[in-house]
């Protein structure tokens, strides 16, 4: 019994070793990005050509990082939907914001402007131009502020 145990530890340890192993981040072109990431960027960023292009594979996931020629950041997941939008300083497209995210920051926040906006299992995360982060779950309801 104690061989068994020992030998399926051994498996399990030997696959995890394997799995962190093989976890690379890649540089790929542009081209081989999920047709849903590059229609996104042509959609919302008008313009704006992508620089940079990364595949991140990681135990059974795949993720894609991607820099326009303006700085923009953009993480998707493996089917080319945005996770993460980093524009820095300058305002996320309206587009990208869901209404309700958008209508509070116009009521709340003094003229501020979203610049980055990062999906999160209960909701989102958003950084605001004056440096306030806030929190909104799934509906866009207003949870809090983000330490």
């Amino acid at each position: 019994m104690k061989r068994t145990k020992l030998f399926f530890a051994a498996i399990v340890c030997l696959f995890t070793a394997n799995t962190v192993c093989n976890a690379h981040d890649m540089p790929i072109p542009a081209a081989q990005l999920p047709a849903a990431a590059k229609s996104f960027v042509q959609q919302n960023f008008p313009g704006r050509t992508i620089v940079y292009a990364e595949k991140d594979t990681e135990f059974m996931k795949t993720k894609y990082e991607v820099s326009l020629n303006d700085g923009t950041e953009i993480d998707f997941d493996n089917n080319g939907t945005f996770d993460k939008v980093d524009c820095h300083t300058a305002p996320v497209p309206a587009s990208i914001v869901p209404a309700a995210i958008r209508q509070f920051v116009m009521s709340n926040c003094n003229g501020a402007a979203v610049i980055k906006i990062d999906k999160e299992r209960y909701g989102y995360d958003v950084e605001l131009s004056n440096g306030m982060e806030l929190k909104f779950n799934h509906q866009g309801e207003f949870m809090g502020y983000d330490d």
